[in-house]
């Protein structure tokens, strides 16, 4: 496993490589971004850089005619490892804005790295709930959602199904606890339990037993990336689909439909966007992305791409320069670029006012299974901690 002081130089390297003719010019736009690259984390990292490379070829390598260079970072799934990569970037490489993060235990560690360097952090994933309320911030900005939102819409739903008895299951850190709060601020009916797993946890055959012992009338879990290749996969060999359903949130998408392939059929969720979803922008992402990488993206994918656009309109309102941090968070919150959502709002907070799908997992795409909106859940979603930011604009 590369440390992350040498995977930063190397993707540092490999990133001035690819625009060679770019880095010879004086000026640059230095951006640095953060995910998680390796271990069972590392595609949801993929989809993400992935993401961001091809936003920065489709800006043509250039915002606001200045040569753009990224260098990305490895957080391995630590915040003390984001916080260390955050520091190198900001010193050594003297980023001119931060961007990326999959965790909100990371997210909540760096940001105040970030804007105590009196930089702009853009977040590409996570949603922590502190940020987008009492710790909101002028100089964090968000493109995904609060943690809280993509829950909420299915506890709406399974609330209109009438389901009335859950069992509920997700890592214990900031967003597990966030997306159960989320969940049961929309879902009334019984909650038989709530059980709180280890972070990273590849094996779920004792929970899975303690579940089956409940006899709920359905279960709820949020799981993202190899998490939720592992409890999907183990919940399906023990018979257990047909007999209590499962509904998830961050469990199955693109980073995870390919390992799981049918165990997968018939599997809800909810999100804020979806490859299938009609809107210009977010059709080009789609295409130009399969064209390059040769496989469908993931939201992770989409709000990475739409980070980087975000970025690139603070710097044409400025003139090619992210120098002045005011004048680029007065542009940001114009919110003045194409999204793959489509029309885009922000909230007070800085977070996206969106909409949110239910989604299941059909048969179809090049892996035999793919994703597929059936209706929208919510219109113009705002989430429930923006009135605790007190932040002017």
């Amino acid at each position: 496993m590369h440390t992350p002081a040498r995977y930063l130089a190397a993707a540092a390297t490999a990133v001035a490589l690819a625009f060679a003719p770019l880095a010879s010019a004086q000026q640059k736009i230095k951006i640095g971004f953060i995910t998680t690259l390796t271990g069972p984390a590392g595609i949801i990292g993929k989809h993400m850089k992935d993401s961001v490379e091809l936003a920065v070829e489709h800006l043509g390598g250039k915002m606001g005619g200045v040569p753009i260079e990224v260098i990305f970072g490895d957080d391995q799934f630590k915040p003390d490892v984001g916080v260390q990569v955050t520091e190198e970037m900001l010193k050594k490489h003297q980023v001119d804005i931060m961007s990326g993060i999959i965790w909100s235990h990371v997210m909540m560690a760096v940001v105040p790295v970030v804007t105590g360097a009196n930089k702009v952090m853009v977040g590409t994933n996570a949603g922590a709930s502190p940020l987008a309320g009492k710790s909101c911030h002028p100089q964090y900005f968000s493109t995904s959602w609060n943690n809280d939102q993509t829950p909420e819409a299915m506890g709406k739903f399974m609330q209109e199904q009438g389901i009335n008895d859950v069992y509920v299951l997700a890592p214990n850190y900031q967003a597990g606890k966030d997306m159960v709060a989320g969940f049961k601020r929309y879902y009334k009916g019984r909650i038989v339990d709530e059980v709180f797993t280890t972070p990273g946890q590849q094996d779920y055959q004792a929970e899975i037993t303690q579940l089956r012992s409940k006899s709920p009338k359905a279960a709820f879990v949020f799981y993202p990336g190899g998490m939720g290749v592992q409890f999907v996969r183990q919940y399906f060999q023990a018979g257990l689909r047909e007999r209590i359903p499962l509904y998830s949130v961050f469990t199955v998408d693109e980073t995870t439909l390919p390992a799981l392939k049918e165990s997968a059929l018939g599997q809800w969720e909810t999100k804020f966007w979806n490859h299938d979803l009609d809107v210009p922008a977010s059709r080009k992402y789609i295409a130009d992305f399969r064209k390059k990488f040769g496989y469908t993206p993931s939201f992770y994918g989409a709000q990475s791409y739409d980070g980087i656009l975000l970025i690139d309109s603070a710097v044409r309102a400025n003139k090619g320069s992210l120098k002045d941090t005011r004048a680029v968070v007065a542009a940001m919150r114009k919110g003045d670029y194409a999204s793959i959502r489509g029309k885009f709002q922000w909230n007070v907070n800085q977070h996206p006012i969106q909409d949110f799908y239910l989604i299941q997992t059909v048969k179809g795409g090049p892996d035999g299974v793919t994703t597929e909106i059936k209706r929208k859940v919510f219109e113009n979603h705002k989430d429930s901690y923006y009135q605790d930011c007190k932040m002017p604009w």
